[in-house]
C-alpha cells in the first residue's frame, strides 16, 4: 500500500526535497509576514504571473510600494488560522517562531506546500536558489546548504553568462555583432557581450578592445586585429565595413569587438551602416562607456547633486580651430558642470587654453586618467592652467581621459573625509 499519510515517520537518507516547477500564474499565494525576507521573494512571485497576498502587522517600503502600484494585496494584521483558504502555495516568513508553525500547521492540514523560511527543515518545502538566465530557469538545492546552492547557482549562472556552458548546441546564424569591450577591464565587459563573443567564428578587435577577452577563445575562431587591416588611413574603416559583410556572407558569426561602446566615438553606426546596406543582420550591444567609468574607478562621479547639474563627453581627435571641428568650444567654457575630454592628451594645451579664454576659471580642478580600469591605471590631479604642462612633465599618454569641472577633484580619499566630517 502506498503511504497517503501526512507525515512519514523515516525520512529517506540523502536530500528529501523533490525539486519541481510550479506553475503560479493567476494562482493565489499567501505569504505571511512582510519584512526583508518575504520582500525577497515576492520579486519573483510576482513575475511568475501569481495573485500574492501578503499577511503582516506591518511590511517594508518596498513591500508597501508593491502594494500600491497593485502588484500584490496586503492585509495589515497578524496571521490568522484561515488566511491561506483557496492557497496553492504559502511561505511563512515573519520573525515569529510560533506564527510560522501555525501557518505551517494550517498548510499541511490544508495540502498546502508551505515554506518555512526561519527553519527550512520545519516547512513542507523548500527555496532553491534561482537564478533566470536568458528563458531558463535554474534552481539548486543543496541539503539545506544555503551558500553551498547559492555559490553554485552563481556559478552556472556566470558560465552561462560567460559563454563557458553553451545552453543551444544551435549554431549562432551568420551575421554581425557590434559589441562594446567596455573600459579596458575585461571583467566590464557585458553579460550579452561575452556570451555573444564566446559564439563567434571570426571576431574583428580595435587595438582597445579587452585584449584579455581574445585569449580566452578557441583555436577555431579567428581572430583580425582591425588596427592592422592594410589600406592607407583614409580606407581603414571601409575596410574594416567590407571585413564584417564578407565575413557574415561567408556564413560566420561575426563580432566587431570595440572598446568602450560601439556608439560613443566608436564608429559604430557607420559599420551598422554598411551591414544594413548589405543585407548582414547585426546586432548592437552596448558597452561600458569609458567617459563615465573611467572616472568612477578614479574615484570621480561626473555628476554629484548640488554641485554639478550636467556632463557633456567631447571628442579630442581634432584642435579647437581646425577647420573640421564640430565642437562650440565657447560654449563649452561657458559650462558650469563636468567635461569630458576624450583623445584630448595630443592637443591638451589647446584645450585648456581655449577653455580659459572662454571663462572657465584657471583653478578649476583638472584630472586625467591614463589607461583607466587597468593595473596600469595613473591618475594625474590638477587644475585647468596646470594640466597642460603636468602631463608632459608626466609623460602621460594615450590612452587617457581628460576631467574637468568641480567633480575632477573628488576622489575616494575626499569621500572619506567629507563622510568624517558628516559624521563628526
Amino acid at each position: 500500500m502506498p503511504n497517503t499519510s501526512d507525515v512519514t515517520q523515516e525520512q529517506p537518507t540523502g536530500d528529501p526535497n523533490y525539486l519541481v516547477g510550479l506553475d503560479l500564474n493567476g494562482r493565489r499565494v499567501v505569504v505571511v509576514g512582510g519584512g526583508s525576507v518575504a520582500q525577497r521573494r515576492l520579486g519573483l512571485l510576482i513575475a511568475s504571473g501569481a495573485h500574492v497576498h501578503v499577511v503582516s502587522r506591518a511590511v517594508t517600503p518596498a513591500v508597501e510600494a508593491m502594494a500600491t502600484s497593485g502588484q500584490i494585496s496586503v492585509t495589515l494584521r497578524g496571521y490568522a488560522d484561515g488566511d491561506l483558504e483557496g492557497a496553492w502555495y504559502a511561505i511563512a516568513c515573519t520573525d515569529e517562531p510560533e506564527t510560522n508553525t501555525a501557518v505551517v500547521a494550517e498548510a499541511t492540514r490544508r495540502r498546502i506546500f508551505c515554506v518555512r523560511a526561519d527553519i527550512a527543515r520545519l516547512g513542507t518545502a523548500v527555496t532553491p536558489a534561482t537564478a533566470r538566465y536568458d528563458g531558463l530557469t535554474l534552481g539548486v538545492l543543496a541539503s539545506g546548504q544555503h551558500r553551498r546552492s547559492a555559490a553554485v547557482r552563481n556559478a552556472l549562472l556566470e558560465a552561462l553568462q560567460s559563454g563557458v556552458v553553451i545552453d543551444d548546441s544551435t549554431p549562432i546564424a551568420p551575421g554581425v555583432a557590434l559589441v562594446g569591450g567596455g573600459p579596458g577591464d575585461p571583467d566590464l565587459i557585458t553579460v550579452r557581450g561575452r556570451r555573444l563573443l564566446a559564439r563567434a567564428d571570426l571576431v574583428v578587435a580595435d587595438r582597445l578592445a579587452p585584449p584579455e577577452l581574445l585569449a580566452e577563445l578557441g583555436p577555431e575562431v579567428e581572430v583580425i586585429d582591425a588596427a592592422k587591416i592594410p589600406y592607407g588611413r583614409a580606407m581603414a574603416q571601409e575596410a574594416i565595413n567590407s571585413t564584417l559583410v564578407e565575413g557574415a556572407k561567408a556564413g560566420k558569426f561575426v563580432v566587431r569587438l570595440k572598446g568602450g561602446d560601439p556608439y560613443v566615438f566608436g564608429r559604430g553606426y557607420e559599420e551598422l551602416e554598411a551591414c544594413v546596406d548589405a543585407g548582414v543582420p547585426v546586432t548592437v550591444v552596448p558597452g561600458v562607456t569609458s567617459p563615465i567609468a573611467v572616472p568612477a574607478v578614479a574615484g570621480i562621479p561626473v555628476t554629484h547633486r548640488g554641485v554639478t547639474h550636467e556632463f557633456v563627453v567631447v571628442s579630442g581627435h581634432v584642435a579647437p580651430d581646425h577647420p573640421d571641428s564640430l565642437v562650440d568650444w565657447p560654449a563649452l567654457a561657458r559650462l558650469r558642470g563636468t567635461l569630458v575630454l576624450m583623445m584630448a592628451v595630443e592637443r591638451i594645451e589647446q584645450f585648456a587654453t581655449v577653455l580659459q579664454e572662454g571663462g572657465r576659471p584657471s583653478d578649476t580642478p583638472a584630472t586625467v586618467i591614463q589607461e583607466g580600469t587597468l593595473r596600469t591605471q595613473r591618475v594625474l590631479r590638477a587644475d585647468l592652467g596646470t594640466v597642460a604642462a603636468r602631463v608632459r612633465a608626466e609623460g602621460i599618454r594615450p590612452p587617457a581621459i581628460v576631467v574637468i569641472g568641480p567633480t575632477a577633484g573628488f576622489s575616494a580619499d575626499s569621500a572619506a573625509s567629507h563622510a568624517d566630517s558628516a559624521a563628526g
